[in-house]
């Protein structure tokens, strides 16, 4: 069986972010990462304190995501329910991530809503609504300058 990252590039928007998920689950940030348009923008709406709000391409991405596996040890995402738009290329996701929180092996259960564009293949814009009230104060994951 192949290696997730060298399956044929998906076809749409949600076999896409699909696939992302999987990839993530897999602890391949690599070949997540490889999935984004090189001027892609990642956004957090509402991101606290010194948490990056915006990251401005593909290598900004990178950074924010290489330690990922590191902090949060995904098990599954046991709820995912992707919505269509107006828009073909974009897509409106309704999620929920399960494992553990590397640093004290505490639980972690996130819902997220994300609204992804893709264009070419690629990952052009992700505007992710995670809460941050669901990681306790003071924690440090994925991207965080502490």
């Amino acid at each position: 069986m192949p290696q997730p990252s060298s399956l044929p590039s998906p076809s749409s928007p949600a076999e896409l972010y699909r696939h992302s998920l999987r990839l993530l689950l897999d602890k391949d940030i690599p070949a997540w990462v490889d999935l984004w348009a090189e001027d892609g923008v990642m956004e957090f709406p509402f991101a606290h304190g010194d948490w990056p709000r915006r990251l401005e391409g593909k290598q900004a991405v990178a950074a924010y995501m290489r330690h990922y596996p590191d902090h949060i040890d995904l098990h599954d995402f046991p709820e995912v329910v992707i919505h269509q738009t107006s828009e073909p290329e974009t897509i409106v996701v309704e999620m929920r991530g399960v494992g553990r929180l590397v640093a004290d092996d505490s639980p972690f259960d996130m819902r997220y809503v994300g609204v992804v564009t893709v264009h070419d293949g690629r990952i052009t814009s992700y505007r992710d609504y995670w809460s941050p009230l669901a990681v306790a104060p003071g924690a440090e994951f994925a991207g965080s300058s502490r």
